[in-house]
């Protein structure tokens, strides 16, 4: 059986859209007949180097570090990774090392690649000098910006292949100076067996005082770039046109304070629901009669998608969202969902109405969404593509996809 190392930033338990791909990469590649092996970060916060199992996969834990001097903290993480990396290799023994951003995982894989003789996967999920600029812990042209960039550049020229979730993160790395034929597009996808269309859990509705009206919804984490306070801002001119209009907001976050001081005087119509644990989660989707992703328009959102949307299509409920670069190359207007410009309050508000007051047009588009993501992105789709990039790499792998 063919060993795949995985090197992840962090992992479940801990809760984002980062931990939930990886855990879908390496569950179906098990389900492919490879054996995933992975190790994580200091990021992750493990205290001593050990190893979890966690849904029969083990999770070998790079022990954290302690210091909080800039440059120092980030050069002792990929010393302390790299360490780990060879140790959990020569024990594994893996025919490909496949790391997954950010560069502080990127680096350490291919010194230990390079090291042992093995194969190296750099896999880029977003390109996180953007994200810090949106957290704003640097600025874009920042002495920072530019050194992350560069050191993910070089990374992407020396590593075996290349991977990115969308195909403008793909165009920007080519522009970059990486060969074409080396770079792969594996977007993100869903489980659609696990999030498929199912009745509304009414007890929950109870509980959340949902009953009656349209339902918009968000579900995910309240990160700035998001647009939420934006979508909270315009949601009185969308109840002025639907006046039994409700949100619920599902998760939490950085932008949280600033939501609630701006859903003040909103309280009979807008619930923040929390977060809730992910096997919980379908039945907050159940509650949503059109899901809404109002993402601002930055670098950051023109590039990367979102994997919160895919599941609420494969449920079968129409997406709003904003036209931003990301999120137009997941949605098709007017066939799986709604575009709106971005940013602009009257756009938001029109369509909103639009598709909030029209119960068949709802339908239609829930209907649109869950066909294309069961063609197109389910996990089981999506993860064979990594198939073909491990043997080419001259990996032993399945050459067509069974389940076990």
């Amino acid at each position: 059986m063919t060993t795949i190392l995985h090197v992840l930033d962090h992992s479940v338990p801990l809760f984002s859209g980062y931990s939930f791909r990886s855990r879908s990469i390496v569950r179906f590649q098990q389900a492919f007949g490879l054996r995933p092996v992975i190790v994580t970060s200091p990021k992750h916060g493990s205290e001593t180097a050990g190893v979890e199992v966690i849904e029969g996969l083990p999770y070998h834990r790079t022990a954290r570090t302690t210091t909080r001097v800039p440059l120092v903290r980030e050069l002792q993480q990929m010393a302390r990774l790299h360490a780990r990396i060879v140790q959990v290799a020569r024990g594994a023994r893996p025919r490909i090392l496949h790391a997954h951003s950010p560069v502080l995982n990127g680096l350490p894989a291919l010194w230990a690649g390079r090291r042992l003789g093995v194969p190296v996967v750099y896999e880029a999920r977003a390109f996180w000098e953007d994200a810090a600029v949106d957290h704003g812990t640097t600025r874009q042209g920042s002495a920072r910006y530019r050194l992350s960039r560069a050191l993910e550049s070089w990374v992407f020229r020396k590593v075996d292949r290349a991977v990115v979730i969308c195909q403008a993160m793909r165009q920007e790395i080519v522009e970059r100076g990486v060969e074409p034929g080396r770079v792969t597009v594996v977007p993100n996808g869903v489980d659609v067996e696990w999030f498929k269309p199912q009745p509304r859990k009414e007890q929950v509705a109870t509980a959340l005082g949902l009953h009656g009206g349209t339902v918009f919804g968000f579900v995910g984490s309240f990160y700035h770039y998001e647009g939420l306070p934006f979508l909270l801002e315009a949601f009185p001119a969308l109840r002025r046109q639907l006046p039994d209009a409700r949100l619920l907001l599902v998760g939490a976050g950085e932008d949280e304070p600033l939501m609630r001081r701006t859903a003040t005087g909103l309280e009979q119509s807008v619930v923040f629901a929390g977060q809730v644990p992910h096997d919980r989660v379908r039945d907050f989707y159940s509650l949503v009669d059109v899901f809404v992703c109002p993402r601002r328009r930055m670098r950051l959102t023109e590039l990367v998608t979102p994997l919160k949307p895919l599941e609420a299509m494969a449920m079968g409920r129409p997406v709003l969202a904003s036209d931003v670069g990301g999120l137009a190359e997941l949605i098709e207007d007017d066939v799986t969902g709604l575009l709106f410009h971005a940013e602009s309050a009257q756009s938001l508000v029109a369509q909103a109405a639009r598709i909030g007051g029209d119960a068949t047009l709802r339908r239609r588009l829930g209907a649109g969404a869950r066909t294309h993501v069961e063609r197109a992105r389910s996990w089981r789709h999506i993860v064979s593509r990594y198939l073909d990039i491990y043997r080419e790499l001259g990996a032993d792998v399945p050459s067509t996809v069974t389940s076990r």
